[in-house]
C-alpha cells in the first residue's frame, strides 16, 4: 500500500486545533470546493444523528464529485480510533465504503508550546489490482493539492 504525509505547523494551541478537528463542520470547511463535497448523513457511535463530535464509531455518508465531472462517487468514512491525552491527539478515519479498496486516514496533532504541529497520514490502495498497486505512490500527486488546501485553509482559521 502506498502512504501520503502532509505536517504543518499551526501557531494555535492543541485545544482548538483539536476542537476544530473533531466536529463536522471542521470537515465540511476543510474540503476544498473542487471536490463537489456533500455531507448527506452523519450518524453517532450510538446512531445518533449529527453528533456534535466524531467520536470513535461515528460514520460519515457523503458523497464526491471532483470538478463537477462523473457521477458522483459515494463514500462512508467511519471514525475507527479517536485518543487525546494532553500533548497530543489523534483520530483515524477509514473508509467503510467507497471508490478505493483502501484508505486509513491518520489525523494526529501535537502540542508546540502555543502552537500545533499537524500530521495527516493517508495509507491507501488504488482500485485496479496490480495496475493501481503499481500507480499508488502516484496518487500521492493527487492528493497534493486537497491536503495543501486543508493544512493552508486550518492555519488560516485558527491562527
Amino acid at each position: 500500500m502506498a502512504v501520503y504525509r502532509k505536517e504543518t505547523r499551526i501557531a494555535a494551541p492543541l485545544s482548538e486545533v483539536w476542537e476544530f478537528h473533531s466536529q463536522i463542520s471542521g470537515l465540511e470547511a476543510l474540503t476544498p470546493g473542487f471536490l463537489g463535497l456533500t455531507v448527506d448523513r452523519i450518524l453517532g457511535p450510538d446512531g445518533e444523528p449529527n453528533p456534535a463530535v466524531l467520536e470513535t464509531g461515528s460514520r460519515i455518508e457523503m458523497a464526491l464529485q471532483p470538478l463537477g465531472v462523473g457521477p458522483r462517487q459515494r463514500w462512508i468514512a467511519e471514525i475507527s480510533s479517536r485518543d487525546h491525552d494532553g500533548d497530543t491527539a489523534q483520530f483515524v478515519d477509514t473508509m467503510a465504503e467507497g471508490p478505493l479498496p483502501t484508505w486509513r486516514h491518520s489525523h494526529s496533532f501535537r502540542a508546540d508550546g502555543d502552537e500545533t504541529v499537524m500530521l495527516d497520514e493517508v495509507t491507501y490502495e488504488l482500485p485496479g489490482g496490480r495496475v493501481g498497486a503499481a500507480l499508488g505512490p502516484l496518487g500521492g500527486v493527487g492528493f497534493e493539492p486537497m491536503f495543501q488546501y486543508r493544512h493552508w485553509k486550518t492555519r488560516r482559521l485558527l491562527e
